[in-house]
């Protein structure tokens, strides 16, 4: 079965950029400051030149622009720097992550493309929300449950692709032929945009209660986009914040201790031998799936301490 995954592409502009789009209003322009040796990972994650022991950085006085920029919502300067992406996730995925606005969105097409399809099964299924209409919580615990799910699930996710290429090889047209397939069928697009808007996308889809799915998506993101802009983006997702960083640090602490448990607990199982049938092994997907879910608290709130 495959994994959500997203891949860098491409990224024009940097901080400097962000800088000189706001003075240009005041008929000013910016420069790199020269750095020190500590400043070497920022220059390297922004794709800036520098040679040797060359490197660069932000002033002072730009940074703080940067983060006035972001707090007084003034966001037409974050609009001249860009990234793209190529985001391979399930069709329920891609369905959410379309309305975002000011992002392209291209998408393969099974009205050409007829290949083999491929399909996402979740390590863990969740409980539904107690007290949202939409959203989940925790995990269904029944083991007996968990193998008949993922059983039918997968059989009826193969009997979507059996008749799919039997309606391919009978000369159905594939735009038609695409119908039988379900949400879970992989889909993958390029998604490019400016830093203001992958922000806006982020800020939402990186909460703790969107979905865990879109969430991995959006982490991903987040953190590749927070070593190529970074001082943009830790103004732009509030990492600023006095009060913010308290509440980031108190995150950071309790996603590393619930990442290090569940860990602790994924190298005990890996060394018991049970029958596959066991309920130790719906314990094992649990604490599996609590390891990346604190991987990703990580990844969403990375930067917040900028020490």
């Amino acid at each position: 079965m495959a994994s959500i995954k997203v891949a860098y592409i491409d990224h024009l502009g940097s901080d400097l950029t962000t800088v000189n789009a706001a003075r240009v209003s005041f008929g000013k322009v910016s420069e790199w400051e020269e750095g020190t040796e500590e400043d070497h990972h920022i220059a390297e994650a922004g794709g800036w030149n520098y040679e040797e022991t060359h490197y660069l950085k932000l002033s002072e006085r730009d940074q703080k622009l940067i983060k006035y920029l972001a707090k007084h919502k003034h966001l037409s300067p974050f609009g001249h720097a860009f990234a793209s992406f190529h985001v391979k996730a399930p069709i329920f995925v891609a369905r959410q992550l379309v309305k975002h606005k000011f992002l392209r969105f291209n998408e393969v097409s099974r009205r050409y493309v007829t290949s083999e399809p491929e399909f996402y099964v979740p390590d863990v299924w969740r409980g539904r929300s107690a007290d949202k209409k939409q959203g989940s919580e925790g995990v269904v615990e029944y083991e007996e449950l968990h193998s008949q799910i993922y059983g039918d699930a997968e059989a009826e996710m193969k009997q979507g692709v059996d008749y799919y290429n039997f309606l391919v090889g009978r000369g159905v047209a594939p735009e038609q032929a695409r119908m039988v397939l379900p949400q879970s069928t992989m889909t993958e697009w390029y998604w490019s945009g400016s830093l203001d808007a992958f922000a806006a996308m982020c800020r939402l889809r990186c909460a703790p209660d969107t979905q865990y799915e879109s969430r991995v998506v959006a982490s991903q993101i987040s953190e590749v986009m927070g070593d190529l802009f970074p001082v943009s983006w830790d103004a732009l997702m509030g990492h600023d914040d006095g009060e913010g960083r308290i509440e980031a640090e108190a995150k950071l602490a309790k996603a590393v201790e619930a990442l290090k448990e569940c860990q602790a607990d994924l190298d005990r199982y890996s060394r018991m031998e049970y029958p596959s049938d066991h309920p130790v092994h719906a314990q094992y997907r649990k604490r599996d799936f609590d390891a990346n879910s604190a991987r990703i608290a990580l990844a969403s709130i990375k930067g917040q301490d900028n020490e």
